[in-house]
């Protein structure tokens, strides 16, 4: 993703164990993607955001149920910047 799209990325990454993810978030935030982390106090388990944290490559922390409207105030200033040039790629 971060190759492909570059700015225009936005990963979120939520509760869960683990640290691969924050390579993942690492190459995001190098290719001047976005990356929130939901807040260790909503998670289940802060390993996953915690270690992006640690890593230093998080824009925001939010808690749960702040995400999604996060996540559509910057999909929306994105798309006014042109940053949303391809369509959104679910995985």
């Amino acid at each position: 993703m971060a190759r492909s799209y570059g700015p225009g990325v936005l990963a979120v990454v939520m509760t869960g164990m683990g640290s691969d993810g924050a390579r993942g978030a690492t190459h995001i935030r190098e290719a001047g993607g976005q990356v929130l982390v939901q807040d260790e106090a909503s998670s289940v388990v802060w390993g996953m955001p915690g270690a992006v944290v640690s890593l230093q490559c998080v824009d925001k922390i939010c808690p749960l149920a702040e995400l999604g409207q996060e996540i559509v105030r910057r999909v929306s200033a994105g798309r006014a910047k042109g940053l949303l040039a391809h369509p959104i790629v679910r995985t």
